[in-house]
């Protein structure tokens, strides 16, 4: 197995990032087209995850420290590749010197977050009418 799990260049690799979020968010969860893009990802570390020459998976990271934009493909979920992806988040979050990190998990992805050691700090809101609620998690 050749996986990389890389800082991506949001310049150079927007065409294959924006693809799995496209299929992740705008088809498959139904997500409108105009919220899925905002100012924040120019401003945003992002993060590629590359199976066997494959991108099958991104997330970025505000600079305040919000992880956001986590995907997935279909066809490589519930194979530990989030999680290692996150797991490379969150050390790039140290290695930046935050010391907290936040996220707005969708309810059924909780108990994946919490694995890493995030716990819930909110009550359930709507974003694009799934549920979610805040998660966060010190890490200094």
């Amino acid at each position: 197995m050749n996986l990389i799990i890389k800082v991506a260049n949001w310049e150079e690799d927007k065409p294959a990032l924006q693809m799995i979020r496209r299929e992740v968010f705008i088809h498959e969860q139904q997500v409108p087209e105009e919220m899925e893009w905002d100012e924040f990802d120019d401003s945003s570390t992002h993060f590629v995850c590359i199976l066997e020459n494959k991108i099958i998976a991104t997330a970025r990271l505000k600079p305040d420290g919000q992880i956001g934009r986590m995907a997935v493909l279909q066809d490589y979920r519930n194979q530990g590749y989030g999680n290692k992806l996150l797991v490379f988040v969150i050390q790039t979050a140290r290695d930046k010197n935050l010391k907290k990190l936040y996220l707005h998990a969708q309810v059924n992805a909780i108990p994946f977050y919490e694995k890493q050691g995030f716990t819930v700090c909110s009550d359930i809101f709507y974003e694009a009418n799934i549920p979610h609620r805040e998660m966060s998690k010190i890490i200094c």
